[in-house]
């Protein structure tokens, strides 16, 4: 190569012609051309690595490494970007904005926890360099670092008190910590400072939702579905490896999701479903792999499950949980679903409607059930009034004082353990595989596990151990064939059993459904986490299989 005198500048032909590369890659990157960028530095590169005499300063070098990292990442190409911010942070290592990109780079790759090290790396250069400062409020979220990320929100708000998406953010981590009421005042601030922040509005309808207070709910939800019907949550890693739709109702039980969908490699695009909603499928268009209906409770969301069926099949893509399938996970068609499987007892389940005529329907429902009796509203869950009467003149009065709602009676079966303690079990069915979930331990027969004592009770404790580890300590082999059993017949690929042991070992089934909630642990419960991951793994494999299935 030939070489010229050194000009006014210092700097030689070689190393002028490296600059001009330099800038019309930029020129390139400004106008999203993001290969002729690419061309411009690689040529670039290669004049800067000449010899010694010849080679461009490491700032020119770092800068191109810089420039080439961030068209890879507009690219998609977070892995190639990432190697390429590292070359640049090796010449020049104070490159503040470059550590900050190299976060976000891994951040992509689904890296949260190294990302981390790499924005306090850039905040420790530039303490206030905006872009590292909030995105290590996301990588924060995104590792459980709610408490941390918290502080370093209010930080950030007493310096931008009107910026949306802080508000937004500090929501999203006062909910983690159980701070609800905190959390709703933060996403109605965001709504108020950005009325298109539609993901605002949606926790604003579930968070009202949870406490009752519907009319607020359903504001939120309307308005929201109005604006955009879609939510888009991106892949932690770009390229996504596919994208998914789920359908969800406001109004309805829905699988919960949170832990399910969180730091996934594929997009999720959820698509809000109300019973008067007209879905264009046409507005939706075609390129989801998997749809995954969310919507899980028959009895809170029928007319929707049925808009749901026919959006289904319209679509024509792979589905989990066909809405025709949860359509019959009430509790009364379940039940007889799960009749005659061998050392399975299944209590039998009658449906009262409500404000109907008790004189003649009680009467006729209590002559195939003994006292005493459960009794629940349709559509509640947990302990949510959830009663065991022992005689007909209790349960009438009951049944009146809420005399608009349906009611499940439902037999009672005592499932004592010879300890005396009740014991309830769950376990959660993907795609046919079986994964012990959690157990509860108490001396109520209505057993919840935020209400019984397992968090302070190390035995209790270690006895859950061993079953997510063995649960053929518990379960014999006949019973493991009745879950699958009444895996098959309830033909949904992901989905959650409540059971129970009685006495004589008979395998005791309560409840069936995808509304079952999975989340990781931490703190004394930790050893759960391990189990949590495995299904949410099995639950990813399963939705990569239906997508690859369906390309």
């Amino acid at each position: 190569m030939s070489t010229a005198a050194a000009n006014n500048s210092g700097l030689t032909e070689e190393q002028i012609q490296v600059s001009k590369l330099l800038k019309f890659a930029r020129q390139y990157c400004s106008q999203h051309n993001y290969r002729a960028a690419i061309d411009a530095i690689q040529a670039g590169l290669a004049l800067a690595r000449g010899d010694e005499c010849h080679r461009a300063p490491d700032e020119i070098l770092a800068q191109l490494y810089a420039t080439l990292a961030n068209a890879w990442m507009a690219l998609g190409q977070a892995e190639v970007a990432s190697v390429n911010y590292k070359a640049a942070l090796r010449l020049s290592p104070r490159l503040a904005g470059c550590w900050c990109n190299l976060g976000a780079a891994y951040m992509q790759q689904g890296k949260a926890d190294a990302a981390v090290a790499y924005f306090l790396q850039a905040i420790e250069l530039s303490p206030g360099h905006w872009p590292s400062r909030t995105n290590l409020v996301q990588a924060l979220i995104a590792t459980r670092q709610y408490p941390i990320a918290k502080t370093l929100l209010l930080e950030l708000m007493d310096e931008r008190p009107e910026d949306g998406q802080l508000h937004h953010d500090l929501g999203r981590a006062c909910f983690e910590l159980n701070e609800r009421e905190q959390a709703l005042c933060h996403f109605c601030e965001a709504s108020v400072l950005d009325p298109k922040n539609v993901e605002s509005l949606y926790w604003i309808g579930a968070l009202s939702q949870s406490v009752g207070d519907m009319v607020a709910a359903q504001s939120a939800y309307r308005y929201a579905a109005e604006i955009q019907p879609l939510i888009r949550r991106p892949a932690v890693k770009t390229p996504a490896e596919f994208k998914v739709l789920a359908l969800y109702s406001p109004f309805g039980g829905n699988t919960p999701t949170q832990y399910l969908f969180a730091e996934a490699n594929y997009e999720t695009d959820t698509l809000s479903l109300l019973p008067s909603t007209d879905i264009d499928t046409l507005s939706l268009g075609c390129d989801y792999g998997v749809v995954v209906n969310l919507i899980s409770d028959a009895d809170q969301a029928t007319d929707v499950l049925v808009a749901a069926n026919s959006l289904v099949g319209r679509l024509g893509s792979s589905i989990i949980n066909h809405p025709r399938s949860v359509l019959r996970t009430t509790r009364d068609v379940a039940g007889q679903m799960f009749s005659g499987i061998p050392a399975c007892r299944v209590p039998k389940t009658f449906r009262l409607k409500g404000n109907g005529d008790l004189s003649s329907s009680l009467p006729q429902i209590m002559s195939g059930l003994s006292f005493p009796v459960l009794v629940r509203p349709a559509g509640t869950h947990g302990g949510d009034r959830f009663e065991k009467v022992g005689d007909i003149v209790t349960l009438a009065g009951l049944i009146e004082e809420r005399s608009e709602l349906d009611h499940y009676l439902i037999d009672y079966i005592d499932y004592r353990s010879i300890d005396g303690y009740f014991r309830k079990y769950r376990f959660v069915f993907v795609a046919g595989e079986i994964f012990p979930y959690h157990l509860a331990i108490g001396t109520d027969w209505k057993l919840h596990r935020d209400s019984c004592d397992m968090r302070d009770q190390s035995w209790m404790r270690e006895e859950e151990a061993v079953f997510l580890s063995r649960p053929g300590r518990f379960f014999k082999d006949h019973h493991l064939e009745a879950l699958k059993t009444i895996g098959d017949r309830i033909g949904l690929e992901y989905c959650g059993v409540d059971c129970g042991l009685d006495a004589l070992g008979n395998l005791v089934v309560f409840e069936v459904n995808a509304s079952v909630l999975v989340h990781g642990e931490d703190g004394e419960l930790a050893y759960k986490d391990p189990f949590a991951r495995r299904i949410r793994e099995a639950f990813d494999a399963m939705l990569a299989r239906h997508a690859a299935a369906g390309i």
